[in-house]
């Protein structure tokens, strides 16, 4: 049975407002037709009476535009009905339905207006009828029951509204992180593009102007710059490739990131670069792994590229909470076109982990100095 019920109620939400009403309508109406089809004994109902009668079913097709007008119809037809004896049933089908759509979807007026209307009228239509005290209370205890029964049904309406509506704030929220997290994902691709080009590609750039000069006075430094350019090269389309991957395919697997290990090979790509490393090295996250390797990357490309540096000094310092990175060459600095965008994302990076850098002159005014410090978690 419950289920019956949850079935009706279902079709009942998802049938077309109006042809809900169209049905009510014929339903009540054939209801209160059934004493003038099959007439009490010792009379026929007239015209007027019938007529009365259907006024209290056909309104009911408006319920929904003007609920509190069909009410008001709906009760004068029964009163009227009353006067003239047309016979009827033990329930006031039409009144019912019209204070139950009052109390669902009226307003407050209306429905202090549908209480003020509705139990004078019913009294009035006991007292036309048996006037015993029995009927007034059940006549009163029905048309009460259809009024609570529209509150709820008004309340339950409220809360899916709510329930709606929250549903649909939590899906925009949902979509809003997910566009802030492919921004930031795309501002990190780009990142490490930039890196990755600016680094090889300053690399090559400085071992192709060298090979010139290296095959008139010294050959066997020709065959080492180009050794050195076609690395850097390879190195690059390894990584884009990993990263161009990514893209294409967001649910697959990333490779693996640059850690620490790596920073020796890389330092030793640039011929003018020394590493120093003091302190005790320890275990560190993958982020700041990265972020390293990262900020030395960039930092060697603007040293080469930018400040046509001879000498580049990359210094690790291990301390008990921090790693501290300083990166210091004997250049013009890094005003040139380009360089902005690079100590941009090493600021970026050494805040993304918890921690600062600071790009400027080097001591004396000469060269240029990258220092980042990178935190170790509590």
């Amino acid at each position: 049975m419950h289920t019956v019920a949850m079935s009706l109620a279902r079709f009942v939400r998802t049938t077309n407002p109006y042809a809900v009403d169209a049905a009510i309508t014929v339903f009540v109406l054939v209801a209160v037709s059934l004493p003038f089809v099959f007439p009490r004994p010792g009379g026929t109902p007239g015209l007027l009476a019938y007529l009365l009668t259907a006024g209290t079913a056909i309104p009911l097709i408006w319920r929904r535009r003007v609920p509190f007008t069909v009410l008001v119809v709906v009760a004068l037809a029964t009163i009227a009905g009353k006067a003239v004896d047309a016979p009827g049933q033990p329930l006031a089908y039409g009144g019912l339905v019209a204070l139950y759509t009052v109390a669902a979807i009226g307003g407050r007026r209306q429905r202090w207006g549908a209480l003020a209307a509705t139990f004078p009228g019913v009294a009035a239509g006991v007292a036309f009828n048996t006037n015993r005290m029995s009927e007034y209370f059940y006549t009163f205890l029905v048309f009460f029951t259809a009024y609570v029964l529209g509150r709820l049904s008004h309340a339950r309406q409220e809360r899916a509204t709510v329930l709606e509506d929250r549903a649909l704030r939590a899906e925009r929220e949902r979509e809003f992180e997910a566009d802030r997290a492919a921004a930031g994902e795309r501002a990190r691709i780009a990142r490490e593009m930039h890196d990755v080009l600016s680094h090889a590609v300053s690399l090559m750039i400085v071992q192709a102007e060298a090979g010139p000069v290296a095959v008139r006075t010294a050959p066997h430094r020709a065959e080492a710059a180009f050794d050195a350019i076609a690395a850097a090269g390879r190195d690059a389309m390894v990584q884009l490739r990993g990263m161009l991957g990514l893209l294409r395919s967001e649910a697959g697997p990333r490779g693996p990131q640059p850690t620490l290990a790596q920073l020796p090979p890389l330092i030793d790509g640039v011929p003018v670069a020394s590493l120093r490393v003091t302190g005790e090295p320890r275990a560190v996250s993958a982020d700041v792994e990265l972020a390293a390797y990262r900020i030395v990357q960039e930092a060697l490309t603007n040293a080469v590229k930018h400040a046509a540096a001879s000498k580049v000094d990359v210094d690790l310092d291990w301390s008990p909470d921090a790693l501290t990175i300083t990166v210091s060459d004997d250049g013009v600095g890094t005003g040139g076109p380009g360089g902005g965008h690079g100590l941009v994302g090493i600021r970026e990076r050494a805040t993304a982990c918890g921690g600062t850098a600071r790009t400027g002159p080097g001591v004396g005014g000469r060269g240029f100095t990258v220092e980042a410090r990178l935190p170790f978690p509590a």
